[in-house]
């Protein structure tokens, strides 16, 4: 996955959800829940990379920051409920996609 709409394509195909961008800011675009509003994934361009912050639940949060350096503690939120996956190339498409589930599933 390398580009934002490619995200947010697949993001919003998994339920009754909506983006938003709640900051008045071009580059913060997210995915919300539409019967709680719930965000499950922020998405965003730093250094030059797509990031998407998600939410996992504490153990599959260690397990990715280990296997994926491009996993790291959330940018701009909570560290630890939340992990900002780089869009560098390094993490599979249905990586990313299972990644995304979770976070769905979390804030549900």
């Amino acid at each position: 996955m390398k580009t934002r709409e490619e995200f947010l394509s697949m993001a919003l195909a998994l339920g009754d959800a909506y983006t938003d961008m709640p900051f008045h800011d071009d580059n913060w675009v997210l995915v919300r829940h539409r019967h709680n509003r719930k965000t499950y994934a922020f998405t965003f361009e730093r250094q030059g990379h797509i990031w998407v912050n998600l939410k996992f639940p504490a153990d599959w949060r260690d397990f990715f920051r280990d296997v994926y350096p491009s996993v790291q503690p959330a940018y701009h939120m909570n560290k630890e409920h939340w992990s900002s996956v780089i869009f560098d190339g390094s993490i599979p498409d249905d990586e990313i996609a299972r990644m995304t589930q979770m976070s769905f599933e979390l804030t549900n």
